[in-house]
């Protein structure tokens, strides 16, 4: 079984003691690509250069919204620069935040913008976080959408029916992480959502270290690319397919999404 990993943040400290074992643990699992995802200039130019280091990393170049207000007067022409890399697949993580108060929804919006702007310009993908903003993303997407054409996922999705319907209206994909194995009621509504994601639509993710997937939740406290196959197990289950069957389907269209993912 090949699986992608279409979002992880390897440059996080906890993966600094041992991040070569946890890529050998990834490649054993079958995880044949993991995407590395920067939040701001230091840690867009670290997933370079882990892209560089091991053959099973890509990166993806990004100021993710919660940065944006600290970010410095040069950091978007660093960007657009590190865009250019031959090891960078997609730009972000970009999008809205409303939960958390780190930078006023003005400056989110103008740096999701520019993402949206450069990722019709260059040809790439944009990684699109989006909490608690659903109609803002929407308004956004669709607004960039009039220009010509969006690609681009919503990570670690956590919307409502409504929300997957208008990205999959706009021709994105819709990923999910480890919420979608928590069993609790809170998430029944989610796991609604996923169980109807058209095939050709459907993506992967961890979040690493982040949402640790049932039911090793609560057993440790970091989560890694690895453990993406829980997340494959529970949505082929949700979905009624085999888990070779889901594999297969979400690593094609990572593939297909992500150019050049295997060069």
């Amino acid at each position: 079984m090949h699986l992608i990993d279409t979002h992880a943040h390897l440059d996080d400290e906890q993966f600094a003691s041992d991040l070569p074992q946890v890529v050998a643990r990834a490649n054993e699992a079958g995880i044949e690509t993991i995407i590395c995802v920067g939040t701001d200039v230091a840690s867009s130019s670290d997933a370079i250069r882990l892209a560089e280091e091991h053959l099973s990393i890509k990166a993806a170049v990004g100021i993710q919204p919660n940065h944006t207000a600290e970010a410095q007067p040069d950091a978007w022409e660093r960007i657009c620069s590190l865009a250019g890399h031959p090891q960078v697949v997609a730009l972000g993580e970009t999008g809205l935040d409303s939960y958390w108060d780190f930078a006023p929804m003005a400056v989110q919006k103008d740096y999701f913008d520019r993402h949206l702007r450069l990722g019709q310009e260059r040809d790439l993908p944009v990684i699109v976080h989006c909490r608690d903003c659903n109609d803002e993303v929407v308004a956004m997407l669709s607004e960039a959408a009039a220009r010509g054409p969006v690609r681009g996922l919503i990570h670690s999705f956590s919307g409502d029916q409504a929300m997957a319907d208008a990205c999959l209206e706009l021709g994105l994909y819709i990923s999910f992480s480890g919420m979608v194995t928590y069993r609790n009621k809170k998430f029944e509504p989610l796991r609604k959502v996923a169980a109807g994601i058209p095939r050709d639509r459907l993506l992967l993710e961890t979040d690493s270290p982040y949402l640790i997937p049932h039911p090793l939740r609560g057993k440790q406290k970091r989560n890694e690319p690895a453990l993406v196959a829980h997340t494959a197990a529970a949505l082929a289950q949700l979905r009624g397919q085999s888990p070779q069957e889901l594999a297969q389907e979400t690593t094609n269209n990572a593939r297909r999404l992500f150019a050049h993912i295997q060069s």
